[in-house]
């Protein structure tokens, strides 16, 4: 195989994240055919085609897509290494990619990531807020560092640790019927306008296989995608809603109160999720022990 220069992968690098020729060899400060001569030695040192050139636009292949994910990463470990060898603190800058489901990021996540903000204000922390089985994936196949998931426990891929595990509860608004009660069974939902979450959701395929056997269930008028707008709906007034307890606002919230759904108490476990084998880059890691030093906090 020819000879693949970093100089070579920095151009490439710079062209999936430009989409254009001209704009990407006016940022790594080289003329345009010299940049060009670049992009065809790495494919053809690769064997594959990176990228598809039009007259109006350039896109990545396939191949492209995956080879841009694999060796930005490894950039980034590299900037970190090379900073550590010249004496410079190595965690400084860089970037952390992290997957979290949305029930997660609000109250939960949020807390984590501002204390490593605070720590290393340099470093860009990108967060993919996004579905279980698609966080599952994107750590399983490279595309972010870690996750914050309630499913992988049985997934052969990656390497599940638990964090949190939390019960369901009763969303509503303080002036709710319901909001004063200490807890709620799940059948006394169905006498109110409920909302869901649709069914793709992770959360969903949890309350449902929980009240399986359940004579009485509470019967959606509204369904969303997230948690978020969830909330957003029962903040509204347009009903109540079951779910996680880190997806609520804290006590003091002037319009919302969670109450504790008991007959059945359904819960769901959260954990920090890595690839299998996968050794992370110095700043992952730390993010990485922040979250395990954070478990257990509900």
């Amino acid at each position: 195989m020819a000879k693949i220069d970093i100089d070579d992968l920095v151009a490439f690098s710079a062209l999936a994240q430009l989409g254009s020729f001209s704009a990407a060899a006016e940022q790594i400060h080289i003329s345009q055919p010299a940049f060009s001569r670049r992009i065809d030695k790495l494919e053809k040192a690769l064997e594959s085609q990176l990228v598809e050139r039009t007259t109006r636009q350039v896109m990545l292949t396939a191949t492209g897509r995956d080879f841009h994910r694999n060796i930005d990463r490894i950039l980034a470990d590299l900037d970190t290494t090379i900073l550590g060898v010249k004496g410079t603190t190595p965690v400084s800058q860089g970037e952390v990619i992290i997957g979290c489901v949305p029930s997660a990021v609000n109250y939960f996540a949020s807390r984590v990531i501002q204390k490593f903000h605070t720590l290393h204000p340099m470093v860009k922390v990108k967060l993919i807020d996004s579905s279980a089985n698609d966080i599952l994936l994107d750590v399983a196949r490279g595309d972010a560092d870690f996750g914050i998931n309630f499913v992988g426990a049985q997934d052969k891929e990656v390497e599940f640790t638990e964090l949190v595990t939390e019960h369901f509860v009763a969303a509503c608004r303080r002036d709710h019927p319901l909001a004063k009660q200490r807890q709620i069974r799940w059948s006394e939902l169905a006498k109110y306008d409920y909302i869901a979450a649709d069914k793709g959701s992770g959360n969903r395929l949890i309350i449902d296989q929980a009240l399986a056997s359940a004579p009485d269930k509470p019967h959606s008028i509204f369904e969303t995608q997230h948690g978020t707008t969830m909330i957003g709906l029962v903040e509204a007034g347009l009903g109540i809603a079951s779910v996680p307890s880190m997806a609520m606002p804290s006590e003091d919230h002037p319009l919302l109160v969670s109450v504790p759904l008991i007959e059945p108490e359904v819960k769901r476990v959260v954990g920090l999720i890595r690839r299998r084998g996968r050794e992370l880059s110095p700043l992952a890691q730390i993010l990485v022990d922040m979250f395990l030093d954070h478990r257990n906090i509900d």
